[in-house]
């Protein structure tokens, strides 16, 4: 069964290059991203990886751990990051799951739970399904899939945008509209009522329709 967003993500024990881990353990208290690779060696993946090593310091900003996995040996793992290093710029700075008997994979309905063996023989088009974005909340529950072909390299600064405007709308009742980023206006959720949303916007909003109530967005510091 695919997960849904709100559902709590699916507890786990895997092998990393930093260790073997208890999932829900390691997630703590924290945000966290945890993305998903069909097979070591493969040419976008490895794009990839060196990409988010690289933008990593803008999740530590957010206090959002990064997880990677692939369905791969956790030693085969440690070779694919020297290749990532040499022709990326940048190696893996984050752990990176080893699933070899596709446990994570079939608990995150990324591979169907019917299939049987473990990773030997499997190809990376037998996994291409296994190309997900999860980010994980708190309190351990999905706020964001996307699921990406295997052609397509993932957009790691939407995913961060992303996270930007899920960390706002968590502390204050609002939403982000189309193409928000961080700074812009955003809207007051519908789930507010105009008597409460004026004792915490005193100088009222821009509502070019009733249902449509525009405000800067709370928590910017002013210059």
């Amino acid at each position: 069964m695919a997960l849904q967003l709100g559902e709590v993500a699916p507890d786990f024990d895997a092998d990393t290059t930093e260790g073997r881990i208890n999932f829900h353990e390691w997630l703590g208290g924290k945000w966290a991203v945890l993305f998903s690779h069909p097979k070591d060696f493969t040419p976008v993946c490895t794009t990839e990886l060196g990409y988010l090593a690289r933008l990593k310091p803008e999740f530590d900003k957010r206090h959002v751990k990064l997880i990677g996995l692939s369905v791969d040996p956790v030693d085969k793992h440690e070779t694919w990051a020297r290749d990532i290093h040499e022709t990326q710029g940048y190696a893996p700075n984050f752990p990176l799951i080893g699933d070899t008997d596709l446990a994570v994979s079939k608990k995150y309905g990324m591979l169907p739970a019917s299939i049987d063996g473990t990773c030997d023989g499997r190809t990376a088009a037998d996994n291409q399904t296994v190309r997900t974005v999860f980010v994980i909340g708190p309190d351990k529950k999905i706020k964001l899939q996307i699921a990406y072909p295997m052609t397509t390299g993932r957009n790691f600064d939407e995913v961060l945008r992303v996270i930007d405007s899920l960390q706002l709308t968590a502390t204050h009742k609002v939403a982000t509209p189309a193409n928000w980023q961080h700074g812009d206006d955003v809207i007051i959720a519908g789930s507010v009522s105009d008597e409460d949303a004026k004792k915490t916007y005193p100088n009222g909003w821009k509502s070019p329709k009733p249902y449509i109530r525009i405000v800067p967005q709370p928590g910017l510091t002013k210059a």
